[in-house]
């Protein structure tokens, strides 16, 4: 019998409405999820620019993309609740300065 990984603890508790397919990748570490700060001068910059973020949270992004292949990307960026507010491409920014750890996900003790 294979055991399923878990990395957050809460993860469906915090996000309840991320779909499934976000939720799987995100617990087999296949996906990363961020914070967005949304006091940083770079996010306040994007606000108006390429999609209504006022909502937006979180990001969730891979975690294997190497930086040469950074523009074919793609960022989703979720609510507080896990709805998807849009996609954007690496092409489009970059997450460097505007995004900070989860500290409302607990990881489960293993990690």
């Amino acid at each position: 019998m294979i055991k399923r990984q878990i990395k957050f603890e809460n993860l469906e508790e915090e996000l309840v409405d991320l779909q499934n397919i976000l939720k799987n990748s995100l617990q087999n570490e296949v996906l990363e999820i961020r914070k967005l700060d949304k006091e940083s001068d770079k996010f306040k910059k994007l606000l108006g620019i390429h999609c209504d973020l006022s909502s937006v949270e979180y990001v969730i992004f891979s975690k294997f993309m190497s930086k040469e292949y950074h523009e074919l990307e793609t960022f989703v960026f979720i609510d507080s609740t896990g709805n998807t507010v849009c996609d954007l491409s690496g092409r489009e920014l970059d997450l460097y300065n505007m995004i900070k750890e989860c500290d409302n996900l607990i990881e489960t003790p293993k990690y």
